[in-house]
């Protein structure tokens, strides 16, 4: 049959005020030559999904210097009690002198899931000793990360499966979702499942056509760890049409259960796991 479940759950979605979306916008323009189709502010965003029967919608956003993760996270506060089925993973920088009062506020609102750490522009190692109380607070909240740790589309120092590693030495129950499949070190990540049992990906920017960056492993990894990978487009930085990714995932011709789950059944099961005060 292989056809998508009546609602989706896409657990990798982008909201940010808007301003700070247009300079985003901007940056992927002028570092990247990425022209992103769908530039849809936040109520347009959440709106545009809901009426493709996407939802609940899980977003993310991320304070990419100090000082702005505590207004960030008022914004979130304010948006998660505008939408019924919205559900985030909050702003943390760990050079803001109240980095963990502000981590624990935001943390009271019952719909948001954890923190994004985006590596990659926040230009922080996972292993950061200053992340620990972080990691600690959400292990205690039952809460979670979601790690853009990966080496795609572009890297720099502090990400890849080496860094990762060192840092589940330390942690290694952190419940934890991995962006993009792990993009690009795709085995060495997915191999991690095998030990690290709070371990999820999703699949964002990940399966579509004539990409260097697109999932390299036979379809047979993804039948085999159906029960830990999530659907997440990246919506709305998307720089291809946002339907190509769920074709080319029903074009793999996988079984009906993994699509029931990918699509909807783990994210559920995710959700009704760390939403709610604990």
């Amino acid at each position: 049959m292989n056809r998508l479940p009546e609602k989706i759950i896409d657990f990798h979605v982008h909201l940010f005020p808007d301003k700070l979306l247009d300079a985003i916008w901007n940056a992927f323009s002028t570092r990247y030559k990425w022209d992103v189709l769908y530039k849809l502010y936040y109520r347009d965003c959440v709106n545009f999904l809901n009426e493709r029967n996407v939802t609940p919608v899980v977003y993310s956003n991320y304070a990419h210097k100090k000082g702005i993760a505590e207004g960030l996270n008022q914004w979130n506060m304010k948006i998660l009690d505008e939408f019924p089925n919205l559900y985030c993973f909050a702003a943390f920088h760990p050079d803001d002198d109240n980095g963990m009062e502000i981590a624990e506020n935001i943390l009271s609102h019952p719909k948001v899931l954890g923190f994004k750490l985006q590596l990659l522009v926040q230009n922080f190692y996972p292993y950061d000793e200053r992340l620990f109380p972080l990691y600690d607070l959400v292990m205690e909240k039952n809460k979670r990360i979601l790690f853009h740790a990966g080496t795609g589309p572009i890297g720099n120092q502090y990400v890849g499966i080496k860094n990762f590693k060192k840092m589940l030495k330390k942690y290694p129950d952190i419940p934890a979702n991995i962006a993009h499949m792990g993009a690009l070190e795709y085995k060495e990540f997915m191999d991690l499942l095998n030990n690290h049992e709070n371990l999820y990906f999703d699949t964002a920017f990940t399966f579509f056509k004539n990409a260097d960056m697109g999932f390299n492993l036979d379809s047979s990894y993804l039948e085999l760890n159906k029960d830990r990978i999530l659907y997440g487009s990246d919506f709305p930085n998307l720089i291809f049409p946002r339907e190509e990714e769920i074709n080319t995932l029903l074009e793999m011709g996988l079984s009906d259960e993994f699509y029931q789950k990918i699509f909807f059944d783990n994210g559920m099961k995710l959700i009704d796991k760390h939403s709610g005060s604990r």
